[in-house]
This record gives structure tokens, C-alpha cells and sequence, in this order.
């Protein structure tokens, strides 16, 4: 960020203040003196006077969220019922990924943008696990399709483990994140999802955490999930 902004916040003082303090030479950045619009970089030592200045690190947050039907994962709050508003956390946050508004299940929110782009990166493959409910009995066929891989609009979708549960319900393990890809796998055979929730990231998993409640991840969780990045 520009050096009148990093000062204007560190030290809580105006941008007219800090302007003044720029034009007498008074701010260095790695020792050296500064001028209007400088940028400063994660790593450089900002001075005032000689004195060492710094941004006060926040403690980082890792929530699981069970996100009921009906939320939408965005931190836009002009958006009618979104997750920062549903939560109404005390610092900011924001969801990790999405989860579409008509589905339920885990999502993770976090103030940690490192940990949360290399989640979501595509390359990692990491694991999402779903229990998904469609409109009618599938044969084993259905199974053995929606594992070898499907093919939408997007492309053609990754081999998957998919499991029966039941006679319309399956679990599906997913390595990547189309736009609504299990609707539209189970669609181009012919079904329809009626329930869909996410029960896992990595080893994050939803276990018994009721729709609407989050919980902090703890340091064991958080611990595997980093060596897992």
C-alpha cells in the first residue's frame, strides 16, 4: 500500500498529518527517505524520526460453518442474507470457496488469505467429500458414471470416488471446483439433486455441528491442514 495510507492507519492519524510528515522528511523506508506515494512492501522497516514503526498483527481466525439452505457464501453485505452478516463474527472474515445457496454443509472462513488461496488453489486437488440426495432410485451404472468422469459445459469433470448410500442417495469425493458440478454431473444422466451438503474439506470434517453454528478449527485440525498445503 502507498506509505500515506500505512501511516495514515498505523498511527491513526490523518492523511494531512501524515502528508506534512512526509513533505519534512521525517518518514524513511529502509532507511531511506520517502516521498508522496512511495509503496510499502511486506518486509520493509518504515521510520518516523528514526523511530520503528509497524502494523499491529492480527491474531489469525479459522472457523467451520454448517451453512444452512438459503445463505449465500459471499462477504458482499449489500448481498440479501450472506454468510458475514449470518455469523456476525466480531472481526472481519471471509468464506473460503463456496457452497451454492440452495446446498448446506461446511464452509471454511478465515481472515488468512495465504492459507486461503492455496485451498482453493485448482492445482493442489484437495479433497471435498459431499452426501448428495437426487429425485429418483439410480442403478449402479449412474455410479460408475459419475466416477469415470462426466462430461458439462465446462469440460469434462475428474475421475471421483462416488459411494452409494442408499437407493437416491450417494457420497461424492470431489478434487476440483466446478461451478455447481455435481447438479450438473447427476443432470447430464438424467437426475436431479433435491439435497445436496458438504461434510469435509481436507480433514476438516462437519461431524455433528448443527445447521447455522460454527465452531473454531482446532490447532490439531489446523496443523494437518497446513502440512497438507
Amino acid at each position: 500500500m502507498k506509505i500515506n495510507q500505512y501511516i495514515s492507519e498505523v498511527k491513526s492519524c490523518s492523511r494531512r498529518e501524515t502528508d506534512r510528515l512526509i513533505k519534512a522528511g521525517r518518514i524513511a523506508i529502509n532507511g531511506e527517505i520517502c516521498t508522496h506515494g512511495t509503496i510499502v512492501s511486506d518486509g520493509d522497516v518504515v521510520t518516523i524520526d528514526g523511530q520503528v514503526i509497524a502494523k499491529e498483527e492480527k491474531e489469525k481466525v479459522y472457523i467451520a460453518f454448517h451453512k444452512p439452505v438459503g445463505i449465500t457464501c459471499t462477504a458482499a453485505d449489500h448481498i440479501e442474507d450472506n454468510i458475514i452478516d449470518y455469523i456476525n463474527y466480531p472481526e472481519r472474515i471471509f468464506p473460503v470457496g463456496r457452497l451454492d445457496k440452495a446446498s448446506e454443509g461446511l464452509i471454511l472462513l478465515t481472515n488468512d488469505g495465504t492459507i486461503a488461496n492455496r485451498i482453493l488453489h485448482g492445482d493442489y486437488e484437495h479433497e471435498k467429500e459431499y452426501v448428495v440426495t437426487v429425485d429418483k432410485p439410480f442403478t449402479d451404472w449412474f455410479i460408475d458414471m459419475m466416477s469415470s468422469g462426466v462430461k458439462i459445459k465446462d469440460g469434462i469433470t475428474k475421475p471421483c470416488k462416488v459411494i452409494r448410500v442408499d437407493q437416491s442417495t450417494f457420497r461424492i469425493v470431489l478434487t476440483q471446483g466446478m461451478n455447481r458440478q455435481i447438479r450438473r454431473m447427476s443432470r447430464a444422466f438424467g437426475f436431479t439433486v433435491t439435497k445436496l451438503k458438504r461434510v469435509r474439506i481436507m480433514n476438516i470434517e462437519l461431524n455433528g455441528l448443527e445447521s447455522g453454528k460454527w465452531r473454531n478449527i482446532t490447532a490439531d485440525e489446523l496443523e494437518i491442514l497446513i502440512g497438507q498445503l
